[in-house]
């Protein structure tokens, strides 16, 4: 095994960390409101048609203008990405990780860029900026070692006069959706997956944080990739996105987004196209509505900054965000007390002063979490936030809903918001009978001392990634592989060691001597 050890976060309160965050803000203002190409099979396309990308805290300002592709061009694109994988799928693994090697090391030494970039394009504050390109760099380099551990194949058994192999050949034409909440590190990290591999990729990203992908797609270029492996035409869902999934020639679509586009995604891979010769492969993460597990026998400042972090980091826009607290009901007072408090402490503003939380997204995300605020008013008690200023961006003050009834929509819905509510639990059983109560199955946390409640949890609360004593944020590369059950997707685990499997299939050659 080669060894991989996880990018270290920055320290803000380092004087010089803080001041490198500065100019690094400052260069990415330098070219605010450029324009960025497509890229087909390794040639610059430019369209009239436009993906503006806009500050949501500051939402006059514009970060970007990305060319947009329609079915035509995204048709040249599939055609450049067929040609590519007839030479691709040749190059050694060896080169091929080079290539993600020599890809990491140009954004680690251009690390608070990048980051800057996202505290604007997303609205990130600076930590949650730093671990988002942390995380891009890990998934590159750990991409890389997993295929060089990978490229022998696995030793299978031999009789005497035979010689069995087992070797993992590329699939083809991958369609990679990328989500805007992470949108350098699951953006990078889906596409250096299905190509260290050797696959040819048509990446398709969010629209609404386009320019960091085309920035990933410039580096990739002169990391030595060559035309046509990574082609980048973004555009609608409804006409680019659909059209490429029903593709004929697509093998295979990796997608990470909301529980409805996955459905449908899958739903259109799953029927036969004219030309199409194959069952396309879906590599699907689809959201969740996480719970943190507060037990009687447990360290209730823990369990409080726990569900306060966990539910307001990057404004709760993130599919392992803490969505609901169930505390049992003898400390259940005393934690909700304390995470109101610890919650009024919490600093809304433009990220680039380093607040604790910047904005959401956009206007529709910013209407969607004030309905279920309204919703949280009918169905329990606003504790704290409950407000929402939508004037210069996109701001809702964390908010706190406490006494909501397991079954209530604010209990069973994805939010994707800084909101969390809370719920008693008559016992420990209890309070797993309810993290386990709706259609996802993607993160939970338990705080607990009592080691046979913890060890019930291992075995019965039904996720994906399970923390204890901690929160239900924050997977690592390698060291926490990440994805979940039920309707948060296909468990296809990013950053563990079957990943890249997924992009792969499998071949038996037996020669008889």
């Amino acid at each position: 095994m080669i060894p991989y050890k996880h990018e270290p976060f920055t320290d803000f309160s380092k004087a010089e960390n803080k001041q490198a965050y500065e100019e690094a803000l400052q260069l990415v203002e330098g070219y605010l409101g450029q324009d960025y190409p497509l890229i087909i099979g390794g040639e610059k396309v430019t369209t009239e048609n436009k993906i503006v990308s806009y500050n949501p805290a500051y939402k006059k300002e514009m970060i970007g203008r990305v060319s947009k592709a329609d079915q035509k061009l995204a048709e040249q694109a599939m055609q450049a990405a067929v040609s590519a994988f007839d030479t691709w799928k040749k190059v050694k693994p060896d080169i091929r990780a080079d290539v993600l090697f020599k890809a990491a090391a140009i954004i680690r030494r251009r690390k608070h860029e990048f980051s800057a970039l996202l505290t604007k394009e997303a609205g990130k504050p600076w930590n949650e900026a730093d671990a988002d390109t942390a995380e891009a760099i890990d998934f590159l380099e750990f991409y890389a070692r997993q295929m060089l551990n990978m490229k022998g194949g696995v030793p299978v058994e031999s009789r005497p006069g035979e010689f069995n192999r087992y070797d993992y050949i590329p699939l083809g034409v991958g369609i990679i959706i990328s989500p805007w909440n992470f949108p350098f590190a699951i953006m990078a990290g889906t596409t250096a997956a299905a190509i260290v591999t050797g696959n040819t990729v048509l990446l398709k990203p969010a629209s609404a944080t386009p320019v960091v992908a085309a920035k990933f797609a410039e580096v990739m270029e002169e990391a030595g990739l060559p035309a046509g492996a990574l082609n980048f035409v973004p555009g609608s869902g409804a006409e680019v996105g659909d059209y490429l999934v029903d593709h004929p020639k697509t093998r295979f679509i990796s997608f990470t987004g909301s529980r409805d586009v996955g459905l449908r995604i899958y739903e259109r891979a799953s029927k036969l196209n004219e030309g199409q010769i194959w069952l396309k492969r879906v590599i699907a993460e689809m959201g969740g509505k996480d719970t943190i597990v507060v037990d009687k026998e447990a360290n209730l400042e823990l369990a409080a900054q726990s569900i306060v972090k966990s539910a307001f980091g990057f404004s709760g826009q993130k599919c392992s965000a803490c969505s609901r607290a169930v505390i049992v009901e003898e400390v259940y007072d005393q934690v909700v007390n304390r995470a109101v408090e610890l919650t009024k402490e919490l600093t809304v503003g433009n990220p680039i002063d380093n607040h604790f939380m910047g904005p959401v997204i956009d206007q529709a995300a910013f209407d969607k979490v004030m309905s279920y605020v309204d919703i949280g008013k009918e169905e329990g008690r606003v504790l704290t936030g409950g407000t929402g200023d939508s004037e210069t961006g996109y701001f809702v003050q964390p908010t706190i809903i406490a006494d909501v009834d397991p079954q209530a929509r604010l209990m069973q819905e994805e939010i994707f918001g800084p909101v969390v509510a809370f719920a008693k639990a008559q016992d420990f059983d209890h309070a797993l009978e309810i993290a386990n109560n709706t259609e996802y199955g993607l993160t939970g946390a338990v705080i607990t001392t009592n080691r046979l409640n913890m060890e019930k949890a291992r075995e019965d609360f039904h996720v994906g990634n399970l923390y204890f004593n901690r929160g239900c944020t924050g997977a690592i590369v390698g060291y926490q592989p990440f994805g979940g059950f039920n309707m948060s997707g296909t468990d296809s685990k990013a950053g563990g060691p079957d990943y890249l499997q997924l992009h792969m299939q499998a071949k038996t050659t037996s020669e008889t001597f």
